[in-house]
């Protein structure tokens, strides 16, 4: 069969997408792509952004009060085990035995007083050190010892895989690479502030989960919650009931290397839209119609830690989003599974000196997002089909320019600078040479 051209000269049938991610300037306000679409990209970005030089969020100290306590997470798609040892420290083990490598750990949540391996029954304490191999100096039998390990091998140098942990306001993260720089230089100034305002040393209560598995990549999770105005667009409950509008007073800030940000909003004192707010009812999503069936869904009661904002949405680059949209407050865990699906995770939480009446009222506001909440299925949604446009046209590139193409702080939410900023970090450490 002859090849045909078309009128530039390219062959007809020939590859219509780039051997490699390229970009259109040296700037960011152009993603290509195959930055989502990519599988070596992919797992350069978890060994780049999840394994080393970086800090992941991996829980609560909530969730393991007790000694022996312990929560199977992951850190980038590595499956990790975090754990409450013996003498009140937070440790954190891959799940993953030193013998023959299974992942041993199946539950979710549970209490151990150690960890064996139902393979060959390797035990291992709380803090991942080797204590016991069966049959390690072999069995006697006929008046002789038979099998057996090795006479130099040493239970010290066959441990599980230990993170270095750090823990801040009763939040736990975790590295594989034990020279990170700390917590705090990690987060900077700026977002630390918004950090402990959250996290502010009130003893958390764990009030439930919500789990959801999305077809997209997981760099799209952190874009949509960097991404201010469209929430004024496409969420048809927060923009009719004014609890995130464009016109709403806020600020958008990010830490001094872009790669994480504060979006901090002020809801009106009017609350629900009303019509001589033009520039909000002539959107599509704004249903004036709209009633609520239980009104309890906006009783919002303005708490002293808030100091003015009603809203404050954090992104932890890579792995964690803090909420606090009202009175609901959460942690979104983002576990990536393959260039094109994250699991994500919320955790909702309390405070311990919560009256009963502001437990109801964050379980109740809570509605409001997780897979099926009034708000973040729209969410899931368009991350699905951004995918499917990414995977179908792959030589292409998203347009991230409203509010010109600077990355900078801002004042007012209609702007993609926080994306712009994302990349540029991205750039930086996914182009450095190895």
């Amino acid at each position: 069969m002859s090849t045909t051209e078309n009128e530039t000269g390219t062959a007809a049938n020939a590859p219509t997408f780039p051997i490699k991610l390229q970009w259109e300037s040296e700037g960011t306000s152009r993603i290509p792509f195959m930055a989502y679409t990519d599988p070596d990209q992919h797992k350069k970005e978890l060994e780049r952004f999840f394994y080393t030089k970086h800090w992941n969020y991996v829980g609560l100290e909530a969730e393991v009060p007790n000694a022996g306590d312990f929560k199977r997470t992951v850190v980038g798609e590595r499956s990790v085990i975090m754990v409450r040892d013996v003498d009140g420290g937070i440790s954190v083990v891959e799940n993953v035995c030193a013998h023959r490598g299974m992942q041993f750990c199946r539950e979710r949540h549970g209490n151990k007083k150690d960890f064996v391996c139902p393979y060959h029954q390797w035990s291992y304490t709380l803090k991942g050190d080797l204590q016991g191999v069966p049959f390690r100096r072999g069995v006697k039998q006929d008046g002789k010892v038979n099998g057996g390990m090795p006479a130099d091998f040493k239970n010290v140098e066959h441990g599980l895989t230990k993170l270095k942990v750090a823990t801040r306001g009763g939040v736990v993260f975790a590295s594989f690479d034990h020279g990170v720089e700390s917590l705090e230089d990690f987060l900077g100034p700026v977002i630390l502030g918004y950090f402990d305002r959250l996290f502010n040393g009130r003893q958390l209560k764990i009030l439930g989960y919500n789990r959801q598995r999305i077809p997209g990549n997981w760099k799209l999770m952190q874009e949509n919650i960097k991404d201010p105005y469209h929430p004024g667009l496409l969420h048809t409950w927060f923009v009719t009931f004014g609890l995130w509008r464009a016109d709403n007073k806020s600020e958008l800030k990010m830490d001094a290397k872009h790669r994480h940000a504060a979006m901090i909003s002020t809801r009106g004192s009017a609350g629900k839209a009303t019509e001589g707010a033009s520039q909000v009812t002539q959107v599509s999503s704004f249903k004036e119609s709209m009633q609520l069936h239980d009104p309890r869904f906006l009783d919002i009661v303005p708490e002293p830690w808030w100091n003015g904002p009603t809203a404050v949405m954090t992104t932890l680059f890579p792995s964690v989003i803090l909420q606090q949209q009202v009175n609901s407050v959460s942690t979104r865990h983002i576990q990536p599974d393959g260039h094109g699906s994250f699991d994500f995770v919320w955790t909702h939480f309390g405070f311990e000196d919560d009256t009963q009446e502001m437990t109801q009222r964050r379980l109740r506001q809570a509605n409001l997002f997780g897979p099926a909440g009034f708000v973040s299925a729209d969410d899931g949604e368009v991350i699905e089909l951004s995918q499917m446009g990414f995977e179908q046209k792959p030589s292409h590139r998203t347009l991230v320019e409203m509010g010109g193409r600077a990355v900078e702080d801002t004042d007012h939410m209609v702007t993609e600078t926080l994306i712009r900023g994302m990349y540029e970090y991205w750039r930086e450490i996914m182009e450095a040479e190895e």
